[in-house]
């Protein structure tokens, strides 16, 4: 598969040289109109104070190879417009190699990546919204073998909150936040963020 990268200037991270090997890269103004031909994912760079439109400037989407936001400051906001500008993915510029196989994955399978940061969120908000349809079950046994700080924290993780904001919430510090997401995976014997997120609002995992 080839992979095509775009940005304002033709350099590429060494991130991207392990994780995209032989891939092709373009300066942004040197492009407009012109088609990728063949197979292969467009890695459209955004760099700090860029918007998504610049990012994605001159790339011809008409012979339909995903393309894909490498933001070098990716939030929420970032990844829905790129998403509604028709990325199938956004990630940060700085992922590691790991990440970009994995990204180039999901998309050349035809997913999208959208960070489990949203991905947690937009599971927290629909999976309220079955439980007030009455589609979902709201269950609280999980929080027995909690304290009632973990229980809190793991709540605020449900609703898609970023450790900044659990600890800004709670009073307490990042790394205590950590502390207790460590012993809060361990006794729900949940992998990460995103199962946690799904125990808490009621979905079987």
């Amino acid at each position: 598969m080839r992979h095509w990268i775009v940005d304002r200037e033709a350099v590429a991270l060494d991130s991207w040289r392990e994780a995209l090997p032989g891939a092709e890269l373009l300066r942004r103004d040197d492009i407009a109109g012109s088609r990728f031909p063949g197979q292969g994912i467009v890695w459209a760079r955004m760099r700090f104070g860029e918007t998504v439109n610049q990012a994605i400037y001159g790339v011809d989407r008409s012979s339909g190879q995903p393309l894909v936001v490498l933001a070098d400051d990716p939030d929420e906001r970032v990844v829905l417009e790129a998403l509604a500008a028709g990325a199938a993915g956004c990630c940060n510029s700085h992922a590691a190699p790991a990440v970009l196989r994995q990204v180039a994955l999901v998309v050349a399978n035809g997913g999208l990546w959208v960070g489990q940061s949203l991905l947690t969120r937009l599971v927290g908000a629909t999976t309220r919204r079955l439980v007030q349809l009455g589609e979902a079950r709201a269950d609280d046994g999980w929080a027995a073998s909690l304290s009632a700080r973990e229980a809190e924290v793991a709540r605020l993780v449900g609703e898609g909150a970023a450790n900044r904001e659990i600890a800004a919430r709670l009073d307490i510090t990042e790394r205590t936040v950590k502390a207790h997401l460590t012993a809060i995976f361990e006794k729900l014997g949940v992998r990460d963020r995103l199962q946690l997120s799904l125990r808490v609002n009621g979905l079987k995992i």
